[in-house]
């Protein structure tokens, strides 16, 4: 949505001789002459419309927000002709004043030409800019449901859910972290890696079963308590009352050391070993078979955010509250290098590796920042956001970024930092706090993103990739 710029009815001027090359937009009926005490839904009653009266009311908001737009167009197209009609008319009037060989003639010409090119080009200019930000504001409202549509809301949660993580194994299953600060899924093996504030992560070891398919329901039979899935209590499921959900309660491995809360915690390739990244500045390497620390990263001035490890190097990323992240090579046994990056003024929330060579990273100063693995000195994308940013991912295959943003939107942009869809949201769809963290599932043609947040939910998406794509 877009703010009037200065007041209407101030901004109105005599009516002028239209002419063919012009914009002209008769005003039928604007928001600011409706009469006081009629509502939206007053103003619709009578016409014969299928469409819920919530819909019509929000396309007719769209609509106003349009003839707005066009409003203040319309009011800049008759300021700029005037400017101009009113340079001609000067023009004309010296010109006639000049006669024979005055050698000023020809610059006058030039002059004219120059600056009634200038003001065209300013009318031009003004016209693409204005309906250019009238389509993308009513494109990114409408277009971003049919690219992006929710499958699915995971309740249960008595709290905020600060992180999720999803399987790159069948059966894929979404993990969700609430009581503590994050979780991240074995490479192959049902097991799960969690991170917590009592200065510890835990190693668990899970079995899922898949339910056996059921017979298809008996659609001869009457339905009479049909219930709105809106009316369901939290955690019931279709035609089974309340989800069961088994409980595994005992570690497989607790890992210790840190002097803080441990905030994030992932698996190196191979998942032999894992990394911690703690408030008490510092990250650790553990082997996962003896629960044995290898290597303490020390460096980092501040509390750590966040930590990612490269999905087939050994290489490690980790962000702190100091505005920078760093990174740890583990390549070479030997050799343990460590390069810094500063490229933010706030807290780096996340830096994550892609499937390429490439490191994202977020911050709470609203920005999101490509970097290039061989050249990391200045990065090659910057995105430029209105909100923090919070545990973003990057899919693997297209490499779409997602960022989760304190502001409760999920927007969606390329490597190249171009926008490319804004997730849907309203009083029945979307968060309705701050989004904390996305993860990315991509299987068989199908792309879906997983979002989470302190509304205690966490919700699917389907993610149309080629629309997408074609989009841009």
């Amino acid at each position: 949505p877009t703010s009037d710029s200065g007041s209407a009815s101030a901004a109105r001027h005599p009516k002028q001789k239209r002419k063919a090359h012009s914009l002209s937009i008769r005003r039928t009926n604007s928001t600011e002459e409706r009469q006081p005490g009629i509502l939206r839904g007053d103003m619709l009653e009578g016409q014969d419309s299928k469409l819920p009266l919530a819909l019509r009311n929000n396309l007719l908001d769209l609509f106003g927000q349009i003839e707005r737009e066009f409003e203040n167009l319309y009011i800049e197209n008759i300021e700029l002709r005037r400017e101009i009609d009113s340079l001609n008319e000067r023009l004309t009037g010296d010109g006639q004043t000049v006669e024979g060989g005055d050698p000023t003639k020809g610059a006058l010409k030039t002059k004219a030409s120059h600056s009634t090119s200038q003001l065209s080009q300013k009318l031009k200019t003004t016209y693409k800019a204005s309906t250019s930000k009238i389509v993308s504001s009513f494109k990114a409202t409408t277009g971003s449901r049919a690219l992006c549509q929710l499958l699915k809301e995971y309740m249960g949660h008595r709290d905020g859910i600060w992180d999720l993580s999803v399987t790159r194994t069948q059966p894929v299953v979404l993990g969700t972290a609430s009581a503590v600060n994050s979780i991240k899924f074995h490479p192959t093996e049902q097991m799960a890696l969690t991170a917590s504030g009592d200065q510890t992560a835990h190693i668990w070891r899970y079995m899922v079963q898949l339910p056996a398919p059921q017979p298809p329901p008996d659609v001869s039979a009457p339905c009479d308590d049909d219930q709105d899935s809106s009316d369901r209590e939290e955690g019931e499921v279709d035609g089974e009352g309340p989800c069961e959900v088994p409980t595994v309660r005992v570690a497989t491995a607790t890992l210790k050391s840190h002097q803080g809360v441990v905030i994030a915690a992932d698996w190196l390739v191979g998942g032999r070993q894992v990394v911690t990244a703690s408030w008490d500045r510092a990250a650790n390497l553990y082997e996962v078979e003896t629960s044995e620390l290898v290597h303490t990263l020390t460096g980092h001035d501040q509390e750590l955010t966040h930590c990612c490890t490269h999905p087939t190097q050994r290489l490690v990323v980790t962000s702190s509250r100091d505005t920078t992240f760093r990174l740890w090579d583990f390549r070479d046994p030997s050799i343990h290098s460590v390069n810094v990056f500063q490229g933010h003024t706030d807290t780096v929330t996340s830096a994550v590796f892609t499937v390429g060579d490439n490191v994202v990273s977020g911050s709470d100063d609203r920005t999101v920042k490509v970097w290039d693995l061989k050249n990391m000195r200045s990065p090659i994308a910057t995105i430029r956001t209105d909100s923090a940013v919070n545990r973003l991912s990057v899919s693997a295959n297209q490499r779409i970024i997602a960022l989760p943003h304190d502001n409760r939107q999920v927007r969606l942009f390329d490597m190249s930092g171009v926008r490319l869809a804004r997730l849907p949201r309203s009083n029945r769809m979307g968060h309705r706090r701050m989004v904390c963290c996305t993860a990315w599932n991509e299987e068989n043609q199908s792309c879906n993103l997983f979002t989470c947040g302190f509304d205690r939910q966490a919700i699917g998406w389907n993610i149309n990739i080629p629309a997408l794509l074609q989009e841009k």
